[in-house]
């Protein structure tokens, strides 16, 4: 059994994972997989709090009292620091972190602003650095774990996007950081996912279907790929830290 396992096992009651940006697509299905495999959840959103709501009433369902909603917006230092001690307030205890909040974006050279800026290394490299740190000590006590939602971006930029590419590259760098600065007791690792899911908005389309073109697979991925390498890193990769897995159906493979 993982390290970190045991030590929950002796812990109260069940172990306790907080999912940032968890109410929707990617967050959503990485909540519901875990949920599966017994981890309470603290389902942290921004602005969804119908789709919030929806996902933990769906949940609790299954197993009463298992979900719980912790809303923040992350590009504020200190909601950073009282979501962590939020997070550990709920059930007692905290085992895995999973910074998955995003944004997502074009800035094309030129058209760049310091609100870009702030938004982007915001809510993909500042959030998670500050509620990592947060969370830091409880993990500890827990011997937990953390997973940062990366991207294959983060080592191949984008063209537009040069400004989320940096962010991603800033979080994989962090996760490598960050699982020296934190163990043995805790555990740091990242995904990095590829084309998984179709955007929002037509800004993006274009990119994601030439995303899915260069995959080896020449598929789009899906959520639960993300989810399950997740919930792999978490509960059954004992000696596995410092490392970013990318799941992008070999598209960081090819040129």
């Amino acid at each position: 059994m993982a390290q970190n396992n045991a030590a929950a096992e002796d812990g109260p009651g069940h172990e306790v994972v907080l999912i940032t940006g968890a109410a929707r697509r990617i967050g959503a299905e990485i909540a519901r997989t875990l949920h599966r495999a017994g981890v309470n959840v603290l389902l942290h959103y921004r602005g969804s709090r119908e789709a919030a709501a929806t996902l933990a009433a769906e949940l609790n369902a299954e197993r009463p009292d298992s979900v719980r909603l912790l809303q923040a917006d992350l590009l504020h230092s200190r909601k950073l620091t009282e979501l962590g001690e939020r997070a550990v307030a709920e059930y007692g205890h905290l085992n895995y972190l999973v910074n998955n909040a995003s944004t997502f974006y074009p800035t094309p050279l030129g058209e760049i602003t310091g609100e870009h800026w702030d938004d982007l290394m915001g809510s993909n490299l500042k959030a998670p650095l500050f509620l990592t740190q947060a969370c830091a000590p409880a993990l500890r006590e827990t011997q937990g774990a953390v997973v940062n939602i990366v991207d294959i971006h983060a080592l191949r930029p984008l063209k537009g996007y040069p400004l989320y590419s940096a962010a991603k590259a800033g979080l994989w760098a962090l996760t490598q950081a960050f699982a020296r600065e934190l163990g043995p007791e805790v555990r740091v690792n990242g995904v990095a996912p590829g084309a998984i899911l179709m955007p929002e908005d037509e800004a993006n389309m274009y990119t994601h279907d030439e995303m899915v073109e260069r995959t080896a697979l020449k598929r789009q991925g899906q959520p639960a790929d993300i989810a399950r390498t997740v919930l792999f890193l978490l509960r059954e990769a004992p000696y596995i830290t410092g490392q970013v897995i990318p799941v992008d159906g070999g598209r960081s493979a090819s040129q």
